[in-house]
């Protein structure tokens, strides 16, 4: 079955100390509901990011902050095994609603090791 990457992103001024006991217990109770349908394989929330970029001179800089300037962040997410993408996408409308924020899908693409290496 295919899988999908299924974020949710916060504003940059989001304050995790703010969040309601009822929204806390939807994302736990999606997360339940979601592990008992068996679709869900991981799941998380995100904390400040670093950058790692490459350099036109071949250096790497390392800052702390993302990688682009946005006005939003990604602030956790799903990894979804589902039928197909319109069942996710139900995953993700639940998600929307229980996390009170806006949901992206993705599909996630495995490419095979030439060698054969399991992944």
């Amino acid at each position: 079955m295919p899988q999908y990457l299924v974020s949710g992103y916060l504003p940059d001024n989001y304050d995790p100390s703010a969040e309601t006991e009822a929204t806390i217990e939807a994302i736990h109770a999606l997360n339940r509901e979601m592990i008992a349908a068996g679709v869900r394989k991981f799941a998380c929330g995100l904390g400040p990011a670093r950058a790692v970029r490459t350099q036109s001179n071949g250096e790497v800089l390392i800052t702390d902050g993302p990688y682009l300037e946005t006005k939003e962040h990604v602030g956790g997410f799903w990894i979804l095994e589902t039928a197909d993408l319109d069942e996710a996408t139900a995953w993700a409308r639940k998600g929307a609603e229980a996390c009170r924020a806006s949901i992206e899908i993705r599909p996630i693409f495995f490419v095979p090791d030439p060698n054969g290496a399991e992944d």
